[in-house]
C-alpha cells in the first residue's frame, strides 16, 4: 500500500497503476453533479471562485450531524463524465467516484497524466472517520453538494485508471 500526500506531486502520479492501493493524507476537495456543472460553467468565463490547479475532488455529497461529518461515501463517477475533461484540462490532477468512466474521461487522464480513484461503496462511515476537518469552499446554496475542502487522514482508494489508460475495469 502507497501513502500519498495532496496535493499529488506529478512524479507520484506517474508511479501508480491500476490496482494500487493508496491512503491519502492532506486537502481533498469534493463536488457532485450541481458543483460540477457551475465549475464547468465558471471555466467557460474564467471566473472559479477557487483554484483547482493540482486538486483532486471526490464526488461525494457528505452527511452532516451536530458540525461533523458522519459519513461521505462516493457517489457514481459516471453522473460527471460530462464535466470531468474538462476540469482534467484546467488542472485537476486525480478524481474519486466509484464504477467506470466514459471513454472521454479516460482520454482525458491520460492526455493530462491523472489518475481515477475509486472508493469502496457503503464505506462512508469508515470515509467519515478519515475526515479530521472541513470547510465549505464554494456553492454553499447547494448544501451537500456545495464544494468542501476535507482535511483527510490515511483515506483509503484504489488506483481504478492510471495515467496510461490502465484501467481494473478492463479485462
Amino acid at each position: 500500500m502507497k501513502t500519498l500526500s495532496l496535493p499529488i506531486s506529478k512524479d507520484d502520479l506517474k508511479a501508480l497503476k491500476a490496482g494500487d492501493f493508496v491512503l491519502l493524507n492532506g486537502r481533498l476537495l469534493t463536488g457532485r453533479d450541481a458543483a460540477h456543472k457551475r465549475m464547468t460553467e465558471g471555466l467557460k468565463d474564467d471566473k472559479l471562485p477557487f483554484d483547482i490547479n493540482g486538486q483532486t475532488i471526490f464526488y461525494v455529497g457528505p452527511c452532516f450531524k451536530d458540525g461533523k461529518i458522519t459519513a461521505c461515501g462516493p457517489t457514481t463517477a459516471m453522473r460527471m463524465d460530462a464535466y470531468s475533461p474538462a476540469l482534467y484540462d484546467a488542472g485537476i490532477v486525480a478524481t474519486i467516484g466509484k464504477g467506470d468512466r466514459a471513454k472521454e474521461v479516460y482520454d482525458s487522464i491520460v492526455k493530462n497524466g491523472g489518475v481515477y480513484f475509486v472508493a469502496i461503496g457503503g464505506a462512508g462511515a469508515t470515509y467519515g472517520k478519515a475526515v479530521k476537518s472541513f470547510e465549505t469552499v464554494a456553492y454553499d446554496d447547494l448544501g451537500t453538494e456545495a464544494v468542501y475542502a476535507f482535511d483527510v487522514k490515511d483515506f483509503p482508494v484504489i488506483v481504478a485508471i492510471d495515467g496510461d489508460g490502465n484501467s481494473i475495469f478492463q479485462k
